[in-house]
């Protein structure tokens, strides 16, 4: 039954409302006009318009207006930039009524069907980002055309716990087909909600047609004329109803398998809508999905979902502890000592988002020219990807150089270190920098665990002294840690801030202490891991005792990924700072001294086995663990290692571990966060005595 106009605004009093107007165009070539409905919230194009009750029942009025005046077309368009981003999810988290979220459900359902089923072509003029609820309302009408700049394409639903409800796991696969569904809906989702481009939109056949922002309403409804008078017929794909459907069925749930282990209640009710979607009954279809949405919406997963997807668009943007943004100081030139792999990828994102001249050295020239040939060749694959133009390709390859003669770094504002992670050796690249660059340049180090204080302190400027800490790959991850020394004033913090909104990086504020937040987190519960393996608990059950949380990846490919000498290096600085909790593998030791990368190797067919060369050097005891007891072993390691760094102020509240976690580790959206997860197992009452989180922060109940 759809939401009354009185029970819409009494579920969400305080909806900012999308407003549908009507409006009656000629268009050359019709004889009728064409009904534009055009959607805006009433904010600027920073805010994009959400649907919540209320805005949902804005848009059926509108089409009350558009159906009675007997229209050539309908066609529904949004503000500026933005077409429409999906439900409006601020107040999801307080409906607790049942009755109340199925209603939500078919509302949405019962306004966008009447574009599907109208006998009036219908039109969605996609102008701007879309995503969720808004790509389900252009998918409801029979044609769709697409602004040439739009930035954002997505179903992010599955990213936040939930799936598409209002439709889309029903239309998309019986237009595109399921293979491309499930890529768009699951495995994009997944994949840190990876958004489509425009070409990939078309190429998909999600729109119809692509044309150019300037004067795009324009040539839509000139296009729009020739559909309807029968001069232009959008093709349309002949679906596989049988093997192919299948196959990409199957494809889908290996990927929520592989990528969920289960944990996503959403993932997997993605899967099973995708699955009914092939009968291509909508009745049946959107009656699954509002079931399936009314009981999800009164779910701990959405409101974990909520609490990261609050944590990642509001918290990140004011980092708290932030000194005032006025404070920073312009970047006119980016100096980078290292010129391996880390640094060159740093030196990469300078350069592209900054604009400006970036200066790698190192210890001898064939250093210097690979970093610096590092970043052209991908210059030059963005050129081949036609990402970036050929002028635009030119000026960047230019603004970046190396050198070995230090006083090229005189004039830079801003230098970061990418050297060996070793006390002594950068103490020395600081010292020896002090003699080159102005007193005002700031000196960062990229260092993952050390002390920045300890870095500072033979400088004449200590002051000047930050830790910007970047996460591999670098233009992927978009966490930075930014870690204020003991001496380290605030200009300093506030540039290291405001660069790292330029690089599009949403960073935290950290206190220097060792290993800052995500590698002291992730060393203390990998630690327990390789104990338990140590004491004899077979390596399978040891690395998939946490796949309940339906973490991105296990513990020991995580180490494989990071690599393993560098998990021992961190794990030998945090065993000197913690040694009574952080202990340290001699088999993860052996692991390394021998050369070895991994302790899986797969066959032709995907099975993994241990590499009999680890098997053999990795001497284990006679105490093996179960799956159960390893996990609540790191589960208590965890909760303790929080606990401790909110007693130490290594952040301010719980809400930034979280937060760190997700940007900069993958901790999957619909946990929400590693404190609540915590609380609500109760995991943070048996360890601590106590949540880490009070009911009503997290948006998620606690234990």
């Amino acid at each position: 039954m759809t939401i009354s106009a009185e029970e819409a605004k009494a579920a969400f009093p305080d909806e900012v409302i999308t407003k549908a107007v009507t409006r009656l165009v000629k268009v050359p070539g019709l004889d009728k006009q064409v009904a534009l409905i055009t959607l805006d919230n009433g904010l600027d194009h920073t805010r994009p318009s959400t649907f919540g009750p209320q805005g949902l029942l804005s848009l059926d009025a509108a089409l009350d207006v558009a159906f009675a005046a007997e229209p050539a077309a309908i066609a529904v368009i949004g503000k500026p930039f933005i077409f429409a981003v999906g439900a409006d999810l601020s107040g999801v988290e307080e409906v607790s009524d049942p009755g109340l979220a199925r209603q939500i459900a078919q509302t949405g359902h019962d306004v966008f069907r009447r574009l599907t089923e109208s006998k009036i072509p219908t039109f969605g003029f996609v102008n701007g980002a879309v995503m969720g609820g808004g790509l389900e309302l252009a998918l409801s009408c029979h044609y769709r055309t697409l602004s040439s700049n739009t930035a954002a394409i997505a179903f992010p639903e599955v990213f936040l716990g939930l799936f598409p409800g209002w439709g889309g796991t029903q239309l998309l696969p019986n237009l595109i087909g399921p293979d491309a569904a499930v890529t768009v809906i699951i495995e994009n989702a997944l994949s840190q909600n990876k958004m489509l481009r425009v070409k990939q939109a078309a190429e998909l056949g999600i729109v119809d047609q692509v044309f150019d922002s300037a004067d795009y309403l324009e040539q839509s409804l000139l296009w729009l004329s020739k559909v309807v008078r029968g001069e232009v017929t959008p093709p349309r794909r002949e679906i596989d109803r049988g093997a192919g459907w299948d196959a990409a069925i199957a494809r889908a749930k290996a990927i929520v398998d592989g990528r969920t282990h289960g944990a996503s209640p959403g993932a997997t009710k993605a899967v099973e809508l995708l699955e009914l979607a092939r009968a291509n009954d909508l009745d049946r279809g959107y009656a699954a999905e509002t079931d399936a949405l009314a009981e999800i919406l009164m779910s701990d997963t959405l409101r974990a979902g909520l609490y990261s997807f609050n944590l990642v668009n509001k918290r990140a943007r004011r980092p708290a502890g932030a000194p005032d943004k006025s404070l920073a100081r312009k970047v006119g030139k980016v100096g980078i000592v290292g010129a391996g792999l880390m640094a060159s990828q740093m030196a990469l994102l300078f350069v592209r988002r900054l604009k400006v001249p970036v200066v790698l050295t190192d210890v001898d020239q064939a250093r210097v020219d690979k970093g610096v040939s590092y970043v052209h060749t991908e210059v030059d694959k963005l050129l081949g990807k036609k990402r970036i133009s050929p002028d635009e390709a030119n000026r960047l390859k230019a603004l970046v150089s190396g050198t070995l003669d230090k006083t090229e770094f005189g004039d830079a504002d801003f230098v970061i270190e990418a050297v060996f992670e070793e006390l002594g050796v950068k103490q020395e690249v600081f010292g020896d920098l002090e003699k080159y660059v102005r007193p005002d340049t700031i000196l960062a180090t990229n260092t993952s665990s050390l002390s920045i204080t300890a870095m500072a302190s033979k400088l004449e400027h200590p002051e000047r002294v930050v830790g910007f800490h970047f996460f591999n790959p670098v233009a992927v991850m978009p966490l930075l840690e930014i870690v204020r020394a003991e001496k380290t004033d605030d200009a300093t913090l506030a540039t290291a801030f405001a660069l790292g909104k330029q690089l599009k990086k949403s960073s935290v504020l950290v206190k220097d202490a060792t290993a800052f937040v995500v590698n002291r987190l992730l060393l203390r519960f990998l630690g327990e891991v390789l104990v338990a393996v140590d004491e004899g608990t077979p390596f399978d059950i040891a690395d998939k005792a946490l796949n309940p949380l339906g973490l991105p990846m296990t513990p020991l490919m995580l180490m494989q990924l990071v690599g393993p000498a560098i998990a021992l290096h961190v794990g030998d600085t945090l065993h000197g700072a913690f040694p009574d909790r952080f202990t340290v593998s001699e088999n993860l030791r052996a692991f390394v001294k021998a050369g070895k990368s991994a302790v899986w190797q797969w066959d032709s067919a995907g099975n993994a086995s241990v590499d009999p060369e680890v098997a053999e050097l990795w001497k284990q005891g006679d105490s093996p663990s179960t799956e159960e007891q390893v996990r609540d072993r790191a589960l208590a390691a965890i909760a303790d290692e929080v606990r401790l760094m909110l007693d130490e102020g290594v952040v301010a509240q719980a809400q930034d571990i979280d937060l760190c976690l997700i940007l900069g580790a993958g901790w999957p959206f619909w946990l929400g966060g590693i404190t609540p997860y915590l609380d609500r197992s109760g995991v943070s009452e048996k360890v601590n005595g106590k949540p880490f989180l009070s009911p009503g922060v997290a948006s998620v109940p606690t234990a």
